[in-house]
């Protein structure tokens, strides 16, 4: 079954990934820090597409890689939800917490095309 982003919910999302890690009984290996780890090892594997790149190359990676890249967003995407799922975490609450945090942190006056961290601004 195909899924789009704008008719799927997180929630839809977690207990696939739930059922999935179930039905091989993958709890006991799911620990907060082994999932921690599968994010930052899922990450990396990304950044990898992309190291040593510069911009002409990243359009060429999204042209002829681009299957390869969604693969890896879709494994770091996967061990979020499993965090989330597993650890009771509102990734949508949780994210626009951060957002109004972010907005306070990098108000667009200082920050609107300005590529610092907030405590260089």
């Amino acid at each position: 079954m195909r899924m789009k982003d704008d008719l799927t919910t997180i929630s839809l999302l977690k207990n696939k990934v739930k059922k999935f890690c179930k039905e091989r009984e993958w709890d006991k290996f799911h620990t907060a820090k082994d999932l921690a780890i599968g994010i930052v090892t899922e990450a990396s594997e990304l950044l990898e597409i992309f190291r040593f790149k510069n911009k002409d190359d990243e359009i060429k990676i999204m042209l002829q890689k681009r299957e390869k890249v969604e693969e890896e967003l879709a494994d770091i995407l996967y061990f979020i939800l499993r965090f989330s799922e597993k650890y009771d975490i509102d990734l949508s609450s949780a994210l626009i917490k951060k957002l109004e945090i972010n907005e306070k942190r990098y108000p667009v006056e200082k920050s609107k095309g300005v590529n610092k961290k907030y405590d260089e601004l």
